[in-house]
């Protein structure tokens, strides 16, 4: 059985999970937060100790190990030719691969390390209150990151081209995990809205929506397409 090692509120978990969602890729989705690996079950799978992690059968029969979540990306798109995330040109390919990276690393470095893991990972890991210094810089970073991605969907339907890629599945895996904190500014940038409206319409991503956290609900238009 095809497993996914995960956090629900981590955003490139949430991406993997769309993806495979998206390839028609039914996967067994195990909780494994890595700070609470006491049976090792993550670190026999992924020396790192991170997530996410697939486990997919290989042809041999034997399970193979795959992260972090761009390896996870790369390695469905190569096994499993349905549903492509990935356009069909060289230069469309590494414009998509581009802003993955992107939402993967920087915005994940100067948004979501400060208000996400402030926020969430704090409270999971009982580590006190959030530092607020950090979540205003986090807050400043996204207006950033957000102007950027309304200049790109400005030229384009989606994020990378004219079809919806990896690109606007790493986006839409760290907006619906600020959004469940509500920290995402919508009416400020109408075009990300729009964009992330129509990636919330679309049925790879109800289980994301469906996420919850014990004591912390989302806001009420969370999980509404028509927010």
């Amino acid at each position: 059985m095809r497993t996914l090692f995960h956090m629900p509120l981590d955003p490139a978990c949430r991406m993997v999970r769309i993806a495979l969602a998206e390839k028609g890729l039914p996967a067994q989705i195990l909780e494994k937060p890595p700070w609470a690996d006491t049976d090792g079950a993550l670190a026999a799978v992924n020396p790192a100790v991170t997530v996410p992690v697939l486990l997919d059968e290989a042809p041999t029969g034997d399970d193979v190990a795959i992260a972090p979540a761009s390896a996870i990306i790369e390695y469905i798109e190569e096994a499993y030719s349905s549903e492509p995330l990935l356009p069909s040109t060289s230069a469309g390919r590494a414009e998509a691969r581009r802003l993955t990276a992107w939402f993967i690393h920087k915005f994940e470095r100067e948004v979501s390390a400060l208000t996400l893991r402030e926020r969430i990972d704090k409270r999971l890991m009982r580590r006190g209150q959030p530092d607020y210094e950090l979540l205003k810089a986090g807050a400043e970073a996204l207006a950033w990151h957000l102007d950027y991605a309304s200049w790109l969907l400005e030229q384009r339907y989606w994020l990378a081209g004219e079809r919806m890629t990896i690109a606007d599945l790493a986006m839409a895996g760290q907006l619906s995990a600020l959004d469940y904190i509500d920290s995402v500014p919508w009416e400020k940038f109408p075009v990300v809205k729009d964009w992330y409206a129509r990636l919330k319409s679309r049925p790879a991503m109800r289980p994301i929506l469906r996420d919850r956290v014990d004591g912390l609900p989302p806001p009420a238009h969370y999980d509404n397409p028509d927010f």
